[in-house]
């Protein structure tokens, strides 16, 4: 099989060459966002899920399927260790000179640049937030010095210039998990105010599963202003046909026990239906790729992984932090008890919980029920198990 003809794209929110499973949620979005547009009530959609569940590439297909009607896009990956403002401000900033496509400032994008001037009163408190004046403020629009406040009336302002455009301001933010509480409050309550003036600006967003709860605890009206969605493993048939499909248009062939291996060993999510197609594609001398080539993909495969995948987020760990992970892994995939992982280090509850919380704050962990504590990343307790052979650590 040449290899320069292997369609599968294993990376980082690298789009692959069939979406496969997700044309309803797709379109669910698009018809609300068009809603917002028209000053209508919608909920645009909040995508969260583990890691390799695909949530960067669906985030992207509704970025550039907005930007292709229009819209506004403002895009934004949520660092760690970042203030929200510090973060939008600049964003905003540049999506309303591109709503200004004539140069010459309109009235609604003219008072969302004052907005902008007047919220940088808030540098005092958040001291990565750089704002370029291009006005002089305008007392009292955006410069209390309350977060609540000024982000409303800034996201209201931006709301006026795109409704005075025709268009809509779609903020679109990734790793939204990473955004202290505190500050999403501040967002939510903002789009809130603008979807009560029936404004075209809004919010598409993913993250972890610790998303959902981070909202609802900001505020709890945040359940009717978005569409939460789950997004997780595909089911078989899509991930059959996120394999077979792109196969066949490079008119080749995979057989069915070739298939049945790459579902049972993904277990159906989209990162590593794509390690697995691009290793079995290599593997294979000639068409149809069949299951002997799969025994050499699935051991290439996990080796791309442990060096790369699995590896950079095992690197970032403490050593506590990884005996921590290493004893969830000895109990399996999980969700486990607190207890239970508690017991497997042979310590009290109590005392690892610093560690714990400290796994939680940098993805690597999350709650689903309370007491109880899972991998964010799929496969990842056989990796322990792998890097970390028993009695080591």
């Amino acid at each position: 099989m040449d290899p320069r003809r292997n369609p599968f794209a294993p990376g980082a929110g690298t789009p692959p060459p069939e979406l496969a499973g997700r044309d309803a949620l797709l379109e669910r979005n698009a018809i609300a966002l068009d809603r917002i547009r028209m000053g209508r009530a919608a909920r645009p959609s909040i995508l969260y899920g583990l890691r390799g569940v695909g949530k960067t590439v669906l985030l992207s297909t509704m970025r550039d399927a907005a930007e292709g009607e229009g819209m506004t896009i403002v895009a934004i990956e949520a660092p760690e260790n970042r203030s929200l403002p510090g973060i939008l401000v600049p964003a905003l900033r540049a999506a309303l000179l591109r709503l200004d496509r004539m140069k010459q400032a309109s009235a609604g994008v003219r008072r969302a640049l004052v907005a902008l001037a007047g919220f940088a009163k808030l540098k005092v408190k958040y001291d990565d937030l750089e704002v370029a004046l291009d006005f002089e403020p305008e007392p009292g629009l955006a410069d209390s010095g309350d977060l609540e406040a000024d982000l409303a009336d800034l996201i209201v302002a931006v709301g006026q210039a795109a409704k005075e455009r025709a268009s809509a301001v779609v903020l679109v933010i990734d790793e939204l998990q990473y955004v202290p509480e505190e500050q999403l409050a501040a967002l939510i309550s903002a789009l809130h105010r603008a979807a009560q003036k029936q404004l075209p600006i809004t919010m598409l967003a993913a993250g972890l599963p610790q998303l959902l709860g981070q909202m609802g605890r900001a505020k709890s009206y945040a359940e009717r202003l978005f569409e939460f969605v789950s997004v997780g493993p595909l089911d078989e048939a899509a991930a059959r046909d996120a394999i077979r499909l792109p196969i066949e248009r490079e008119e080749e062939r995979i057989d069915e026990a070739a298939l049945d291996a790459i579902v049972a060993q993904t277990q159906g999510y989209p990162y590593f239906l794509q390690e697995w197609g691009k290793h079995g594609w290599d593997a294979a001398d000639a068409s149809p790729i069949g299951a002997d080539d799969m025994e050499a993909a699935t051991r290439s495969a996990l080796a791309e992984l442990d060096a790369s995948f699995f590896r950079v987020r095992f690197d970032r760990l403490t050593p506590a932090e990884k005996r921590y992970l290493r004893a969830m892994a000895s109990i399996g995939p999980g969700p486990h008890r607190s207890g239970d992982v508690a017991e497997a280090l042979g310590v009290k509850v109590s005392s690892v919980a610093p560690t714990r919380n400290s796994l939680i704050a940098k993805g690597m962990l999350y709650s689903p029920a309370h007491g109880d504590t899972a991998f964010t990343v799929p496969l990842f307790d056989a990796f322990m198990r792998r890097v970390m052979p028993e009695g080591q650590g």
